[in-house]
């Protein structure tokens, strides 16, 4: 059983261990980074790929539903930022703090990015967006992990979760 994440006709698998370590690095990244309003709703879709609160194998996205803005300028952005997450977290952000060392997540990162760079979000579907909405957005900060959650949604971020 595993988690896949999608870009048209292009995809990423990733077993449940995968995931989770994706969902990991990415959190860690996208909580340093994260200002804008679309931002921190970007930063709320790691937190829905937590396997343990959604389920082993029930994660994953696809580009293509996430709702990157209506202008050309605010899809430039919103791809903007999901390069410059997928970069700091191939720089190893924070790694050190995690209690394992992530063999894999480099090459998940690679791969993800890729992904993101080949990807036209004016191809995006209009209807059945994934992202998190506004009300969804990751605004909270988890004091004990310093990192973004979706906090009052959830009760904890990833790592809380992790045990």
């Amino acid at each position: 059983m595993g988690n896949t994440f999608f870009a048209g006709y292009d995809s990423l698998y990733l077993t449940n261990g995968g995931t989770a370590v994706f969902v990991d690095v990415l959190t860690l990244a996208v909580s340093a980074l994260a200002e804008r309003p679309w931002d921190h709703r970007f930063a709320a879709l790691p937190a829905r790929q937590d396997q343990s609160v959604m389920g082993r194998g029930a994660v994953g996205f696809d580009l293509a539903d996430l709702d990157w803005g209506r202008t050309a300028r605010e899809r430039a952005e919103a791809k903007d930022f999901v390069l410059r997450v997928t970069d700091l977290a191939l720089r190893r952000h924070r790694w050190d703090e995690l209690d394992y060392f992530p063999p894999f997540a480099e090459k998940y990162l690679r791969r993800f990015r890729e992904m993101v760079e080949a990807f036209d979000p004016a191809a995006a579907r209009d209807d059945g967006y994934t992202l998190p909405g506004p009300d969804e957005a990751a605004t909270a900060s988890c004091v004990r992990h310093r990192v973004l959650s979706s906090l009052p949604l959830l009760e904890g971020c990833v790592f809380c979760f992790a045990g």
